[in-house]
C-alpha cells in the first residue's frame, strides 16, 4: 500500500514539475514573442514608478498581452531595479523583453515633448517639439528668439510645456559660436541654475547637443563642454599630419576656429585649411576677415555691418591683414570637422579663395586666377543687388 502511495506521489510530483516547466516555457515564449502593438506609442514613466505600474500602463495601451509576465520577466532578468523615469518610444511589435530594455537601459528619452535651447552664431531660439510616434518625426509646437520676445502667446505656450510633467530639455550649441555667445545663451535657459561669472577660454567648448534636466548647473554644463572639447582636440592632434607649420595644440585650435568661421560647407573645410597652411608655409599673411571681426567684437555677437577700411588697416592682434602668423587666441569654438581639417588638411596648391555665389568658394593657386574669381564674384554681387 505504502509503495503504491509513494509511487502515486512521485508520479504526481513529476506531473507537477512537467506542468511547471511547461508554464515557465510558455511564459518565456510570451516574454520574447513579438508584441501586439500595431502602432508605436510614447510610454511615459513617472518618477517613482515601478514595474507593476508600468506593466499595467502598457497593458492598458495594448503593448503587452500579460502584465504579470512582463513584471516577472523584468524581475527574472534582474532589471526591475533599473527602471528609469522618462519618455520612451515603443515601436510596433516590440516584445516584452525589448520594452524592458528600453525603459531600463540608458534612461535617455526617445519621445514625448522636448524643449530645445539652440545657441546659434546669429541668434538664439527656444523650440518646443514633440515626437510623433506614428512617423517618428518631430512636430514643432513653439519656436521663438528669447532675446527678442519676452511676453506673448509663444512664451506662454513654452512655459506651459516647460512646466508640465515628462518634458525633457536639451541645449544645442552650433559650431562656430563664441564662448561669450554660449554663456549668454545659457543665461536664457531658465530651467538651469547657477551664475557664470567668467567667460571660458575661446575655442575650448565643444559644439554639440546636451541633454539637461531642471535644476542643472550652468557651470557644470560648461565643464562638460570643456572636457568634451579637450577630448576632441587630443584625438585630432594624435592623428595630425606631419610637418605642419605650427607646433602646439593651441595653435591648431586657433587655425581650426578660423576654418570654422570661413566656410559653412563641410566638404570645403580640408581645402580651406590647406589654403591657410600653405600661406603659413610660404610666409604669407592669413588675411582673413573673421579674425578682424573678432578683434572688433571680442566675440560678443555678430558685427552686423561690413568691415571698414580703417579697421582693415588698424594694427590689432587679430588683424591678420597686418600681423604675421595667427592671432593670439581662437576666434570661435570649432567643431570636430574643423579640428580635423586644421590638423590634417588636404594637400592642395591653393593660397587664395573667394565666395563663388553658391555658398561655397572658388580656390586659386595664382593671384591672376584669384583676381578672375574675385571679378566673377563681384558680378554676382552686382546682379543680386540689381545694379
Amino acid at each position: 500500500m505504502w509503495k503504491s502511495v509513494a509511487s502515486n506521489g512521485l508520479t504526481l510530483l513529476i506531473v507537477l514539475c512537467v506542468a511547471a516547466a511547461g508554464v515557465i516555457g510558455w511564459g518565456r515564449s510570451q516574454y520574447l514573442a513579438e508584441g501586439p502593438l500595431s502602432e508605436p506609442i510614447c510610454l511615459q514613466v513617472e518618477s517613482g514608478a515601478n514595474m507593476t505600474s508600468v506593466a499595467e500602463d502598457l497593458a492598458g495601451q495594448g503593448a503587452v498581452t500579460n502584465p504579470r509576465i512582463f513584471r516577472i520577466g523584468a524581475d527574472y532578468s534582474d532589471k526591475s531595479g533599473d527602471l528609469k523615469a522618462g519618455n520612451f518610444l515603443i515601436p510596433v511589435g516590440a516584445s516584452m523583453e525589448e520594452i524592458v530594455e528600453a525603459v531600463t537601459a540608458s534612461g535617455r528619452n526617445t519621445c514625448g515633448t522636448e524643449v530645445v535651447y539652440r545657441i546659434g552664431v546669429n541668434h538664439e531660439t527656444i523650440q518646443v517639439r514633440e515626437l510623433d510616434p506614428a512617423t517618428n518625426r518631430f512636430v514643432e509646437l513653439v519656436n521663438f528668439d528669447p532675446t527678442e520676445v519676452e511676453t506673448g502667446e509663444e512664451v506662454a505656450l513654452y512655459e506651459q510645456y516647460r512646466d508640465q510633467g515628462g518634458t525633457r530639455f536639451r541645449v544645442v550649441v552650433a559650431e562656430g559660436v563664441t564662448s561669450w555667445q554660449i554663456v549668454s545663451g545659457l543665461r536664457e535657459v531658465d530651467v538651469m541654475t547657477g551664475a557664470v561669472d567668467e567667460i571660458p577660454p575661446e575655442g575650448y567648448l565643444a559644439p554639440d547637443s546636451y541633454e539637461i534636466a531642471t535644476g542643472d548647473d550652468r557651470g557644470t554644463l560648461l565643464e562638460l563642454m570643456r572636457s568634451r572639447q579637450d577630448e576632441r582636440i587630443d584625438a585630432a592632434w594624435q592623428n595630425r599630419a606631419e610637418d605642419l607649420p605650427f607646433e602646439t595644440k593651441e595653435e591648431a585650435v586657433i587655425l581650426a576656429s578660423i576654418v570654422e568661421k570661413e566656410t559653412g560647407v563641410p566638404e570645403e573645410r580640408g581645402q580651406v585649411a590647406s589654403v591657410f597652411v600653405n600661406r603659413l608655409e610660404q610666409g604669407m599673411r592669413l588675411q582673413t576677415d573673421p579674425t578682424v571681426i573678432y578683434g572688433i567684437t571680442n566675440g560678443q555677437g555678430v558685427l552686423g555691418r561690413g568691415i571698414r577700411q580703417s579697421e582693415l588697416r588698424a594694427e590689432t592682434p587679430y588683424n591678420t591683414y597686418v600681423i604675421d602668423g595667427m592671432p593670439p587666441t581662437p576666434i570661435a569654438n570649432p567643431g570636430i570637422a574643423s579640428l580635423e581639417a586644421a590638423m590634417n588638411p588636404e594637400e592642395t596648391p591653393y593660397v587664395f579663395f573667394v565666395a563663388d555665389g553658391t555658398g561655397g568658394h572658388a580656390f586659386a593657386e595664382t593671384l591672376a586666377e584669384h583676381n578672375e574669381n574675385v571679378a566673377r564674384w563681384r558680378e554676382i554681387e552686382a546682379e543680386r543687388s540689381g545694379n
